[in-house]
């Protein structure tokens, strides 16, 4: 199975940590925010990756190249970037979604444990990995659910609506390639395509008959890199090397 890894952005909400840096390229440890995330994918048992590129692209193909490891790696930049949000990184990667893939947020750390059980739990067209919390606030993109089957995803979801939340770590197989492929190009053909999020695109499909799982990893250890203090929490979290054992 291939990953897909949108890291175009540059961080904002970091500055001045990204003035000269992207976001994925922070160091955690010994390692960057990419690095982990690559290292983590390939113990999961993911055989491809490609990084979606866009802010300082070239240094993160320097990163990528100088990795070693049964993982091909390679890169794919996305011109847009400046202007468009990542429903446009996906689309630069459609020629990538022919076969069962994950699709992973550049900002989003995971253990290599969540990794391989979503990565190896039964097989859906669609599936988007959700955690559940007491609370959640505005910036949480949150989930609305029937059962398992997911109805609704946003970030303006009420308190009511809400059950869940996506941590940006989406598995499509069977199908779901191609359903999420033919939404891509629905959506890039309006006039807010460019400035839409690609969960969007799941949201959508998850309003028409298109059925889209859900699967909750809640317990297990991840984070999501937006801000200074979620920058810090991770580096407490996952600044040690992952072990391989």
């Amino acid at each position: 199975m291939k990953a897909i890894i949108l890291a175009a952005g540059r961080g904002s909400r970091l500055l001045p940590l990204t003035e000269n840096l992207p976001k994925c390229l922070l160091p955690i440890g010994d390692t960057t925010v990419l690095s982990l995330q690559l290292d983590t994918l390939e113990q999961a048992g993911i055989d491809e990756a490609i990084v979606i590129t866009g802010f300082m692209a070239g240094s993160v193909e320097a990163e990528v190249a100088d990795r070693s490891g049964p993982m091909r790696v390679q890169t794919l930049f996305n011109p847009f970037f400046q202007v468009a949000d990542n429903l446009a990184s996906c689309w630069m990667a459609r020629d990538h979604m022919a076969d069962d893939f994950v699709l992973i947020n550049g900002d989003t750390l995971i253990e290599p444990a969540l990794a391989k059980q979503v990565i190896e739990s039964p097989a859906n067209d669609i599936q988007v990995t959700i955690d559940k919390k007491p609370s959640y606030d505005s910036d949480d993109m949150k989930v609305s659910l029937n059962g398992t089957v997911l109805t609704a995803i946003g970030k303006t979801l009420s308190a009511d609506e809400t059950h869940g939340e996506s941590i940006g770590f989406l598995r499509f197989m069977q199908n779901g390639p191609s359903l999420f492929r033919e939404k891509l190009h629905q959506m890039m053909r309006t006039g807010d395509g460019v400035q839409a999020w690609f969960l969007s695109a799941i949201d959508a499909l998850a309003k028409t008959d298109t059925l889209v799982a859900t699967y909750s990893i809640e317990g297990m250890t991840w984070a999501e890199l937006d801000t200074m203090d979620d920058y810090a929490a991770i580096k407490a979290v996952f600044g040690n090397p992952i072990s391989t054992a």
